[in-house]
Formats: C-alpha cells, structure tokens, sequence
C-alpha cells in the first residue's frame, strides 16, 4: 500500500490542453454568496466613484482545490494573506477605497497585527485587581494607531471585504467583481497579490463522497486552470491598471519570465520576487523597465514593511497611467 503524498512530482495533470476561460465558468458552479456579494460590490463602487475616490480591487491568500465534491480534503498552499493585508492598508492611508478579496480565514487589514501572531492577543492586554483588563502600556501607542486607522476605514466606509475559498469561488469572484468595476476605467487599479491554484480538479471528476483510504495509494489527473489575465486585460477590464506578482525560487528566471506574462497577457506590471527575500525585496517589472525596491538594514531593524514603499511607487504609476489615458 502507498502513501497518499499530494505532492506536484506524483501528480499526473492531464493534458496539454489550455481550458478556455469561457469553458470554465460553463462547467464549474460559482459560490452560493456570489449574488450577494455582488450587489455589496455594487453598491461600494458607486459610492465612491460619485465621491470621486479611486479604487483598487486587492486579490489575497490563497486557494484551496477540493479533491472531493463533499470536501473534507483539498489542496492548499502556505500563503497566509501577508502581502494582500498589508498593502490594503497602505492603499488606504493614501487614500482608495479597497476591495478586499481574500481567503476566507487569511489576514486582514488591521487585525493582522495580532492574528496568525507569535505574540498571543491575550499578553498585550492585562486584568487589572478591579477585575477590569486594560491595554498594556507598552503596546498602547502602536495599538493606539492601528485602531485609529481602523476606526477611520470603517467610518468612511473605504474598506469592503469578500472572501473566497477553492480556486473556483476565486474566479466567479474575480470575474464578477472586475465587470462591476468596468466602469471605472483608468481610475481603477487590479492589485492581483492572491496565491491562485495552478491546476484543479472539475467537480464532474471529483468523487462526490470521502476518498477512502483502505482503497490503497492515490493518483490525481489534474486540469490546469485557465489563465484569467487575458480575458481580464482585453474584455473585463481593459483599460484598468492591472498589476500581478511573480514568484520564482531561481533569481535568473524572475526577469525573464515576469517579461514573458507582460507580453502574453499585456497588462502593466509585474511585481517580481523571490521567496527566501519576498519580504526584504521586490522587482517592478515593465516591458522596458526594471526597478528593485528593497529595505535597508536600518529599516529591518526598525520594522519597516517593504509594502510601504511598494503602495507609493504603484500609485505614482497609476497617476501616470491616469494621465497618459
């Protein structure tokens, strides 16, 4: 008997067949909520496109690939939403209304400073004698901040949150949420940070029940998912300003082959980076130019988030891409 390992190298992906996008939402069901969350999209846009505000669609986390219809085991991988929530929060001290589109139960703007933590929520607060808890004081000033910031998104109503969960929630969502945002044109920017499933499993090949496991050592075909940045750049929306990530493990092919998405899918940037320096240091990749942002020993030290020199850098593009328009 074998051991069940869902691991890429002991997977067989089916064919070399591109499944159409189109092909895919007509054989994939979407997300019970997307109605729902449809009309909460609507009604944000409209409100801040009347206020005159801009707006960025955040994609953050990662996706699941169910293995059976009644899912008990999927897919997954380690993203847990960092860069998404952090640079939602940026964006909106600079001033977008964001639209938060992130896996269910990933980070989120805010309170992504005291979850998934190594700092337990319960040691920055105390319990007085009195019985009443209190803030320790040596967390007040930064808690003090993040709730301000917090309080004032919520207020002004500039921060709107979705979530999804497989690959295909992803997708419904993406594709309904970019038609609404259509309208918006140069004004609104794609920031497409989510870790999005390679390859899945159609619910037409899934076993509907648990795939049991005295059945002996398992083999998956996998289809590969459609690659949505295409029909987003020339049919969702084209003229939005569209950026998307690359991540790579080998430093001489992250160039090369960010260049490569621009060409194919001919949308505006890619972020480039490598996961052992993703937090330290990013690439802004064109088709006819390179630019590295990276922090400086001094701003590790002083924990300085590198998304907050990648949001202002984004934003001076989007106002070129506004004007050029």
């Amino acid at each position: 008997m074998t051991t069940n390992i869902f691991s890429k190298s002991l997977l067989d992906t089916g064919t070399n067949e591109v499944i159409n996008p189109d092909t895919y939402f007509q054989n994939n069901l979407p997300p019970s909520t997307l109605p729902e969350d449809e009309n909460k999209v609507k009604e944000f846009v409209n409100k801040h496109d009347k206020a005159g505000r801009r707006i960025v669609l955040v994609t953050s986390g990662g996706t699941t690939v169910p293995l059976e219809n009644n899912t008990l085991r999927f897919l997954d991988n380690f993203s847990a939403g960092t860069r998404g929530a952090t640079s939602a929060e940026y964006f909106l001290e600079i001033g977008y209304a964001v639209i938060f589109m992130h896996r269910q139960f990933s980070l989120q703007p805010y309170s992504r400073h005291y979850t998934h933590s190594t700092n337990c929520f319960l040691d920055f607060i105390e319990l007085r004698n009195d019985g009443k808890i209190e803030v320790n004081s040596q967390y007040i000033p930064k808690m003090k901040s993040i709730l301000e910031k917090y309080k004032k998104a919520k207020q002004d109503g500039t921060l709107l949150l979705i979530n999804f969960v497989t690959v295909a929630d992803y997708l419904f969502l993406l594709r309904s949420v970019t038609q609404i945002m259509r309208n918006l044109k140069e004004n609104a920017m794609y920031y497409l940070a989510a870790a999005v499933s390679d390859f899945f499993i159609p619910s037409q090949k899934m076993v509907q029940h648990k795939i049991q496991s005295a059945e002996g050592g398992l083999t998956l075909t996998m289809d590969q998912v459609p690659k949505f940045l295409k029909p987003m750049v020339t049919n969702w929306v084209p003229e939005g300003f569209i950026v998307s990530f690359k991540l790579e493990t080998d430093p001489s092919l992250l160039v090369d082959k960010s260049r490569q998405a621009l060409t194919r899918y001919g949308h505006q940037i890619v972020i480039g980076n490598l996961l052992t320096t993703r937090k330290l240091e990013v690439t802004f990749i064109t088709k006819d130019s390179e630019l590295k942002i990276q922090l400086s020993e001094e701003e590790v030290n002083n924990d300085v988030e590198i998304e907050s020199k990648i949001i202002p850098e984004l934003v001076k593009r989007h106002d070129e891409w506004v004007k050029n328009t």
